[in-house]
């Protein structure tokens, strides 16, 4: 299979198609920390996702990509579209509920860039993100799934949006310790949180893609 894994620096899912036989290549507009510079595009995504394209991987080698990609897997910013931001999209004065402009926009800019992927010219697609706020009012996503389902004892609901594609499905359940994602340290009432993450994760190693995911969607799709 042709794979083209957009928005992808680390090269989870890039690998795991790769050990398995199929062409498939990473782009991001970071460069990868994945090792594998010959599999990595660096640079806008947009272009290639309808296929019919030629492109320059990290190592400076050039590559034509003949008619559609069999497969798209995507994993756009969330930075914007996650509901974990919803408390910097709305703010409450005198008890009036207002809305910050300019994350909206970006929110906005965000929503069109997810779509980029949804409407591309491909059988196969699967766009990952989280649980987006709702203002944006993006398509029902198909599925929800969670790292401890695939060998990894954490929890971080990650939402799968798929076209011609069937539920990923468990592979290895195991008993979550924690939250991937620190949420706070306190309830709502105050009292105190059970699994309240690590915080000292970065934003990047929080996105990276989890090697038992990564490894099921090769084995699954591909």
């Amino acid at each position: 299979m042709n794979v083209l894994v957009a928005c992808e620096e680390s090269q989870a899912v890039c690998k795991a198609f790769r050990e398995r036989g199929h062409r498939a290549f990473s782009c991001d507009i970071q460069v990868c920390s994945g090792g594998h510079p010959e599999w990595h595009i660096q640079g806008d995504c947009l272009p290639l996702l309808n296929g019919d394209c030629e492109f320059t991987t990290q190592d400076w080698a050039i590559h034509k990509q003949e008619g559609k990609w069999d497969l798209l897997i995507a994993h756009p910013p969330c930075t914007y579209l996650s509901n974990a931001g919803a408390a910097r999209l709305f703010k409450v004065i005198n008890d009036k509920h207002y809305v910050e402009v300019s994350r909206l926009k970006k929110g906005l800019e965000a929503k069109e860039f997810f779509e980029k992927f949804l409407n591309a010219k491909c059988e196969k697609i699967c766009i990952e993100n989280p649980i987006p706020i709702g203002i944006y009012e993006l398509p029902p996503y198909s599925q929800i799934i969670q790292p401890f389902n695939f060998g990894h004892p954490y929890q971080k609901k990650t939402c799968l949006w798929l076209k011609g594609l069937s539920s990923l499905m468990a592979t290895d359940v195991v008993e979550p310790i924690c939250s991937w994602v620190s949420g706070g340290s306190k309830n709502k009432d105050g009292s105190q949180r059970k699994n309240t993450g690590t915080k000292y994760r970065s934003q990047k190693i929080r996105s990276k893609t989890f090697p038992g995911i990564a490894k099921a969607m090769a084995e699954q799709w591909g």
